[in-house]
């Protein structure tokens, strides 16, 4: 991945996180200034442990919800990205409160630190989630539907949010709609656990996973690698018609959930030739989940030569080993 960033100082919100502090990792290793504002709400401290005694690393324990720390988080930054918010489907049912506070709230609350502080390009989460009931595929950026649960609508606002801050303010921003990101640090553990991570656990314990429906929705799954290019990407991109939008973030194939737990099956097997006989159970669908999805990744490979490099089966094969090492 050739990509000319150093000696910068960033800002990674939500940077204890699983994207958020594989993002550190990475700019840490590039030779440039990280800031991490967390608050360890969903955020593990283990994830950042590595790099607490590196002199090139800051953690800020904040609040995205508290503007105070926001001002503080992004003093003398040069960029943002935004990963900081709560996620998941299913806790923005049970709780819409908190996580407009988190996602919308604290949203606007980094836009306008940024914008005092005159960030040059803020960079955030955005979530395929936005697309809703389209069921158009591939998902193409301008053409979406309406949002399925109160977690779509709060990243559909952010997107609207930068767009009008680009316009009024001149800060640049880039969303970028990431797909369903799976990888190392991931935390299988707790209520709204990826599928991935969560069904690789419960293959290690010699459980078998449920899957919710029959198995036959469909995911454009997106490594971790994959996310920290795009992310990398945009805050080097130069051509102004590669700013002030939105980008797909994946690799541009959709598996079945079936298809998923095949692969996990097998390349668990080369570890423990047991997990092979384990059977999967079957649930009913979950509430505000999209059938199928899958992303058209062209303008993101058009407009900042996003390359993924990582495929499904690839990506698990690498995921698969730093669990069976890690958990």
């Amino acid at each position: 991945m050739k990509i000319n960033l150093s000696d910068r100082k960033i800002l990674v919100t939500g940077g204890a996180g699983f994207i958020g502090s594989n993002l550190c990792e990475e700019l840490l290793k590039r030779g440039n200034n990280v800031v991490c504002l967390d608050n360890f709400a969903t955020g593990k401290r283990e994830n950042i442990k590595e790099f607490q005694n590196n002199p090139s690393f800051e953690l800020i324990e904040g609040d995205i919800r508290n503007f105070a720390d926001c001002q503080r988080s992004v003093k003398g930054v040069d960029y943002v990205l935004h990963q900081a918010a709560l996620g998941s489907v299913p806790r923005s049912i049970k709780d819409p409160i908190t996580s407009n506070d988190v996602n919308v709230s604290g949203f606007i609350n980094m836009l306008v630190a940024s914008r005092d502080e005159g960030v040059k390009r803020f960079v955030y989460a955005a979530s395929s989630s936005t697309y809703g009931d389209s069921e158009s595929l591939p998902k193409i950026e301008d053409k979406i539907g309406k949002p399925l649960s109160p977690y779509a609508i709060t990243k559909y606002v952010n997107e609207l949010y930068a767009d009008v801050f680009s316009k009024t303010y001149g800060i640049e921003t880039v969303g970028l709609r990431y797909f369903n990101v799976f990888g190392r640090k991931q935390d299988p553990n707790g209520a709204y656990a990826a599928v991935i991570p969560k069904f690789v656990s419960q293959f290690m314990k010699g459980e078998s996973p449920t899957i919710n429906g029959d198995g036959n929705y469909s995911r454009d799954f997106t490594y971790i690698d994959n996310v920290i290019q795009a992310n990398l990407r945009s805050l080097v991109v130069e051509n102004t018609k590669a700013v002030n939008t939105v980008y797909n973030v994946a690799y541009g194939e959709r598996n079945t959930l079936n298809d998923l737990v095949q692969y996990l099956k097998a390349y668990l097997s080369e570890f423990d030739k047991n997990i092979a006989n384990i059977e999967i159970n079957y649930g009913p669908n979950r509430q505000g989940d999209i059938p199928h999805s899958l992303a058209s990744i062209d303008k993101a490979i058009d407009l900042l030569s996003y390359d993924p490099e990582y495929s499904l089966e690839k990506g698990l094969k690498e995921a698969v080993k730093w669990y069976w090492e890690n958990l």
